[in-house]
């Protein structure tokens, strides 16, 4: 229980050190090649972990949304795109979707990226959704395994070079940052089921890069059909 509540904080504390900059730059306060502040800056004014801070500017930066230099600090990047998200979630507020309504939109809504993923996506893309594979991998708790889960999943969205798609998936990260998303991976995400999604993330990524469409449908539907299962016990 007392894990549960950890988790909930730190999810928390990294969900306001996201809305605080997505936020700015929706009002204009922050602006391309604006510096951000630090990540002991950022958690000491939203009562966060310093990780949580770390975790969500990594999560950012693999979104295209920042860029981090060495010695100088962390930037607001282009601004295309970057506020995308907060006005996806303004616009949820007071809207319930059911995870149950949410799965079976992305079943038959995210296997059909493929076919503009292996006609429009750049190495740059690939080299995204890579570094997102890795940072996974690495992951050491679940918070930040989902945070790099989510960037994957926008990454392979943006690989379509489609701003309509870009949107409607930044309503369903919207939908999947809810809280009742929270309490059910808190419950289901267990070490042996992330190395599965993790296997089945590195098969759609590689029928991607090798322009394999019908592949990458087979192995985003499989994947998708997995987490359904996960989620509602289905056999």
């Amino acid at each position: 229980m007392a894990q549960m509540i950890s988790r909930a904080k730190s999810r928390a504390g990294a969900q306001r050190i996201h809305a605080f900059i997505a936020g700015a730059i929706a009002e204009g306060k922050l602006q391309p090649g604006d510096r951000l502040p630090t990540e002991r800056e950022l958690s000491r004014r939203f009562g966060a972990a310093r990780s949580a801070a770390r975790k969500t500017l990594a999560a950012l930066e693999a979104q295209g949304r920042i860029t981090r230099a060495v010695g100088r600090g962390t930037f607001v990047a282009g601004q295309d795109g970057e506020t995308r998200e907060i006005f996806a979630a303004a616009h949820l507020r007071g809207v319930h979707v059911s995870p149950a309504e949410l799965m079976e939109a992305r079943l038959r809504f995210e296997p059909q990226l493929a076919d503009w993923i292996v006609v429009n996506a750049t190495a740059a893309d690939f080299e995204r959704m890579a570094g997102c594979l890795e940072r996974a991998a690495r992951a050491t708790t679940l918070d930040e395994w989902e945070l790099w889960d989510a960037a994957l999943h926008q990454a392979i969205a943006a690989a379509t070079h489609n701003s309509f798609v870009a949107r409607v998936f930044d309503l369903i990260t919207a939908v999947r940052r809810q809280a009742e998303w929270g309490k059910l991976k808190d419950r289901i995400v267990t070490p042996e089921r992330r190395q599965a999604y993790q296997r089945q993330h590195e098969l759609i990524v590689e029928a991607l890069r090798r322009r394999d469409a019908e592949q990458a449908r087979a192995a985003m539907l499989a994947h998708l059909r997995y987490a359904r299962r996960n989620l509602f016990g289905e056999p």
